[in-house]
Parts: structure tokens; sequence; C-alpha cells
């Protein structure tokens, strides 16, 4: 059964808020975007700080989110659009919007998403392997774990999972299909348990899943567009923040912000990544591998 959003509310804790907060260098009157919203944590924090004329614009390729955050935020200053990154600027332009003031990138998977078993991204769900952000793309996780050839299984699990073991888990998998689908998240994590040694707390299967959702998702190539197209939107002032859990992403991120500030078009804000604090982690594990950079348009 699919999680109720009232659940959602009492278990979602925004990452890194404080660290956004002081980023984004609000002003009463300014227009911010929270390019995913989720369950509007975030967005919650920043409406706290702008006055009547501010506005929140939130967006989230995910339908449930999009209605989460109705329910949570409740504001009307904030206007909630689903769409993918790559559709920023022309949400933004069909709302009369052409420049704000900040952005906020939470690149993270969400609780909404996690908890509700019948989404396929859980490694104890038994439902059919999905991983869709947005339930109306094609592409899901099942195509990928029995339809993907041997060698771009292994480069997946690589290049986005920075999985130590990908040769050999696409090999077991290619194997394992052979003989019958693989076809739910569990017979999927349980597969891999048996393969690699458990890493402490960490479930053995995280990098693989995490790996098959940023294919299934096209995360690297959306969030080079959506900076790209941040970037063209922000006044002269105006600030991003961008949430990372993944060395591929924070290396775009990183790579993204060094050569606009070349360009004389950003001032980085982060030498290095902000990291959450050691009570942030304690209250919020989720937030462990978060890493947060900034920067000012110039």
């Amino acid at each position: 059964m699919p999680l109720q959003h009232t659940d959602y509310k009492k278990i979602h804790i925004p990452v890194m808020v404080e660290e956004i907060i002081n980023l984004l260098n609000l002003k009463e009157d300014g227009i911010y975007v929270d390019a995913t919203v989720g369950c509007g944590g975030h967005s919650a924090e920043v409406l706290k700080r702008i006055g009547a004329q501010g506005r929140v614009i939130g967006l989230d390729r995910d339908y449930e989110a999009i209605e989460c955050a109705r329910e949570v935020l409740k504001d009307n200053r904030v206007v909630l659009k689903k769409g993918k990154f790559s559709e920023l600027q022309e949400i933004l332009s069909e709302m009369g919007i052409k420049e704000i003031d900040g952005i906020v990138f939470d690149l993270g998977v969400s609780m909404l998403q996690l908890k509700d078993l019948s989404r396929g991204f859980s490694f104890f769900s038994e439902k059919k392997l999905d991983m869709r952000m947005d339930q109306s793309t094609e592409l899901t996780a099942w195509d990928v774990v029995n339809r993907y050839p041997e060698n771009r299984l292994a480069e997946i699990f690589r290049d986005y999972g920075d999985e130590p073991f990908a040769r050999k888990i696409a090999r077991e998998i290619v194997r394992q299909r052979q003989k019958k689908e693989i076809s739910t998240c569990k017979e999927l994590a349980d597969l891999v348990r048996r393969i690699i040694p458990r890493r402490g707390k960490t479930h053995p299967a995280t990098q693989v899943f995490q790996a098959i959702r940023m294919e299934v998702n096209r995360e690297i190539e959306e969030l080079r567009e959506a900076l790209r197209q941040a970037l063209n939107l922000m006044k002269i002032g105006a600030r991003i923040c961008v949430i990372s859990y993944h060395s591929g992403e924070d290396r775009v991120v990183k790579n993204f912000f060094k050569e606009e500030e070349k360009k004389g078009m950003l001032e980085v804000l982060t030498k290095k990544p902000l990291l959450p604090s050691l009570d942030e982690v304690t209250k919020n594990p989720s937030a462990r591998s978060a890493r947060l950079r900034g920067g000012e348009k110039k």
C-alpha cells in the first residue's frame, strides 16, 4: 500500500537546511526555485524567511511528491509544477518568470519513493523493479537489469555507483537472467548480497541500486542541463545551491562551477563542499553522504 502523505510528513527531514538558507542569502521579495521540492522541506524554510511578495516555485518530476508538497506547504506564495530539470526554463517561461533570485537542488532519492514499496526503489520490495521518479516515462529498472548487455551493466555500476565489484555483479546478473528474469527489488538485492561482503551498516546493494536509479532517470544528463538552465535564469547576485550524494554528481557540479567561474559568470562560494554536521548525521543517517556546493551569479 502506498505511503500516505501525512505519514511522510512525520518522517521527512530535509538535509542541510541551515547551510542552504545561509548560502541562499534570501531577499524578502525574491523568487526562489526548489527544483527538487519533494515534500517541501527546504521550501518550507525558505517561506519562513521571505515576505508576502516573495515566491517559491516548487518543481518535481514525481507527481506523488507534488501532491505531498501541496499538503505540506499550503501557502499562496507557492506554485507547484511537475517537470524534469531539463524543462526548467520552459516551465518558468510559461509562468512569465524570466529571472530568479535563487535555486536549490537536492539530488537524493526521497523517503516518499523509498518507503512506498510499490515504487520499486527499496531493497526489501517484492514488487517489480521500477525506480522511475516520473511514472509516465518508459524505461524501468526491470528493463535495465533484464535487457542491458553485461558490458553496459558493468559500466553503469562503475560510473554511477563507484562499485568495485561492478564486473562481477554484471556477470552474475546476466547468468541468472538466462535462467529466469530478475523481477523484484528483493531478488536483485539478494543476488548482490551473495556476491559482495557486507559494508558496515550499509546494505551491499546500495551502490548498485543507486547506479540503476541514476540510469533509469537519466540523472547525470538531466543535472548537466539543469545547471545550464539555472544559470541562464539567475539574476546577477542570485545564488545556486546543490546537494549531491554521489561522487559523479558532485564532480559534475564542481566542474560546472569551476568552468563558469573561469568565464566570470559565477563566483564559487564553497571552495570545498560543505558536509552535514555530526549532529545532523546522527539524527538523520540518510544525510551522511551529502555534499553541498554553492555559487553566486556574477
